[in-house]
């Protein structure tokens, strides 16, 4: 039976990382490759990672053993990135438009995330886009989009969003 990519993180039995964690874990970094790469700080900007689990986590992935393990859960098959296509709900038969850089995935992971659940990616900002999501250094886009009175979501929203309308798990 395939594992949910939270369980596989947890059961990694990296230190200070319980079973709620790891789905917070899953929820931010959609691969284990983007949770592999990323510092201590980027970690302690969610809510529930304190500098304990941060450190805990970054020093798990920097062990060359811990490294060599993940490879060999990925040569065996096991889920190492989030299922995205359970991902419906306030997405769905909507347009965005992304606009600045985000910090916990690229644009090219959340446009996946936003067209499996449903919705459309647009270049450009129109009256028919829905939502504008704004990273940092935002830019014309941001302009446009509050001079058509579109809404704006920042990434903490749009994750929100995205794990509120999660099936399973």
């Amino acid at each position: 039976m395939e594992r949910p990519y939270h369980r596989v993180l947890f059961a990694l039995g990296i230190r200070h990382v319980g079973a709620g964690v790891a789905q917070v874990l899953a929820d931010n970094f959609p691969s284990i490759d983007r949770l592999a790469g990323v510092c201590e700080e980027e970690l302690q900007q969610i809510h529930e990672i304190g500098p304990r689990i941060a450190e805990s986590i970054v020093h798990f992935f920097r062990e060359k053993h811990n490294r060599e393990i993940v490879e060999r859960l990925r040569k065996a098959g096991v889920r190492l990135s989030a299922d995205i296509e359970k991902v419906f709900g306030a997405l769905a038969d909507k347009t965005f438009v992304l606009t600045g850089t985000l910090s916990s995935m690229s644009r090219e992971e959340a446009k996946e995330l936003i067209e499996a659940g449903g919705g459309r990616v647009a270049s450009g900002v129109s009256k028919n886009v829905d939502y504008v999501i704004v990273g940092a250094e935002a830019g014309s886009k941001l302009d446009k989009a509050r001079s058509l009175g579109i809404e704006l979501w920042n990434e903490e929203k749009f994750l929100s969003m995205v794990r509120k309308h999660s099936k399973g798990s």
